[in-house]
């Protein structure tokens, strides 16, 4: 149950010569486009931490007492938090409501920290979460359990959002796979029960929430200090920090709550701006990765940047006919208007610090910091390793994985992962489903054996 409550909470990359060419927009290259800059406010970064580890951004969630008896308070302390949040999982957050009932709810690492190799790192995005069930049972399950305080109890009013959020959404966000994430739906579906003027809920959706779910890979906070635009199509324009605060639609009570929230997540943001790749600790060679370098400079800087300093990054976005990529995650918002109309129209487009999202026909080629430890690739996490990113005659159409984070392959840097010859369950990535396609970005795939594996060993060092 707490892997599933987890999982659904969510809720969403030059040339050195050119660089002052490409970062005007101007020269770009071939099917490209500059994504421009916008104004981000400025905060406070340790309040940022503090906040996103001990804040009560999520104002609803299970009353202590019934969590700790469904789930105990005795894990590993990854956070290093004190008092109430001690022993609790770094992707709950005990806070206290505003009717001073002390409640559980999931934290943004629910989606934004994972396990490498025994270690927690924070920044890196889940890539283990079980998205493929339905948690309106267990919901049910957890709903008697508080009932028996009573529902006119001050702890039934302290959950009662926290269950119809999550309940009113579930059917419609699941995934066909494990480890994929339905963060752009998690939000369209919320969006659904919101007025779009003061947030307040609505009891049936005011539009028509289709079932299918197009899933993405959660991308590294750390990339996030580069980008003029979030999200991998570069949805999301103006300010970041608005932006990411919008999972908090699942429980807050209108938009008076919603700007209380935002006072705080400019600090958010410049705690996030702090977040550094994790450096990787298994052995490089480093002659090859020199020669790795050179190539990556002649055949990928152009679009993914340099890291040199000083690093560059052109912030481009790449057509879906060029990239070639899977485009259901770029089109949905075409053919779901009602999504992006519906953020355009509310609370958080309002000025000053407004956010919008502008749909886009491509992806953005993201930087490439701290990518050997960021497998599964491509942005619905279709490609299990970077060899075969490079060289996609060799990407597997059906594969598993056994979602141990330290089953890592150090040499073709990624998941130990097993060949399928059809689906067989919800643990095996199956390309041939909407949205899960492995195409694309055949970019490496006119290296030669030799370039290709100096440029694995290059991104090694990133």
């Amino acid at each position: 149950m707490k892997t599933l409550i987890t999982g659904i909470f969510s809720l969403v990359i030059i040339w050195s010569a050119c660089r002052n060419d490409v970062l005007s927009g101007v020269g770009t290259p071939e099917g490209t486009t500059y994504i421009e800059p916008s104004d981000q406010r400025s905060g406070d970064a340790g309040k940022g931490y503090d906040y996103i580890t001990t804040g009560n951004y999520v104002s609803s969630g299970i009353p202590l007492g019934i969590y700790k008896l469904a789930f105990g308070s005795s894990v590993k302390e990854d956070l290093n938090r004190t008092g109430d949040n001690s022993g609790i999982s770094y992707t709950f957050t005990v806070s206290t409501a505003s009717n001073g009932v002390k409640i559980v709810s999931n934290n943004c690492f629910s989606c934004h920290a994972e396990h490498l190799n025994g270690q927690l790192v924070v920044g890196l995005g889940n890539n283990t979460g079980d998205n493929t069930n339905d948690v309106t049972n267990q919901f049910n399950t957890i709903d008697s359990a508080v009932q028996l305080y009573g529902t006119n109890s001050p702890e039934w009013a302290a959950y009662y959002p926290f269950s119809r959020g999550f309940k009113s959404i579930a059917p419609y966000i699941q995934t066909n796979v494990r480890g994929v994430n339905p963060a752009d739906k998690i939000f369209a579906a919320l969006a659904g029960f919101r007025k779009s003027d003061d947030l307040t809920w609505l009891n049936t959706s005011q539009y028509t929430l289709p079932r299918e779910v197009i899933p993405t890979d959660v991308p590294a906070w750390w990339l996030m200090k580069k980008k003029n635009a979030l999200y991998f199509d570069g949805l999301g324009k103006g300010d970041f920090a608005r932006l990411s605060m919008a999972t908090a639609l699942v429980t807050m009570k209108d938009s008076t709550e919603a700007r209380q929230i935002d006072a705080h997540f400019p600090d958010v943001m410049a705690w996030i701006r702090t977040i550094q790749a994790p450096k990787n600790p298994n052995a490089i060679d480093a002659t090859l990765a020199a020669q790795g370098k050179t190539v990556f400079i002649n055949t990928c800087a152009k679009c993914h940047g340099t890291y040199d300093a000083p690093q560059t990054y052109p912030n481009l976005l790449v057509d879906l006919n060029y990239i070639g990529t899977d485009s259901a995650l770029a089109k949905v918002y075409f053919s779901n208007p009602q999504y992006h109309t519906w953020y355009n129209t509310s609370w958080f487009n309002q000025k000053p610090a407004a956010a919008q999202l502008l749909p886009n026909r491509g992806y953005v080629a993201p930087p490439l910091d701290g990518i050997w430890a960021t497998a599964p690739y491509l942005h619905n996490g279709s490609v299990p390793t970077l060899d075969d990113l490079l060289n996609s005659t060799q990407r597997p159409k059906y594969w598993s994985r056994t979602f141990d984070n330290s089953d890592y392959d150090k040499v073709k840097v990624g998941w130990n992962y097993m060949v399928q010859t059809s689906k067989k369950d919800n643990q095996t990535y199956d390309t041939t489903l909407k949205g899960y396609g492995n195409g694309g970005h055949t970019f490496g795939d006119v290296l030669s054996a030799n370039d290709r594996k100096a440029v694995i060993e290059y991104l090694k060092t990133l």
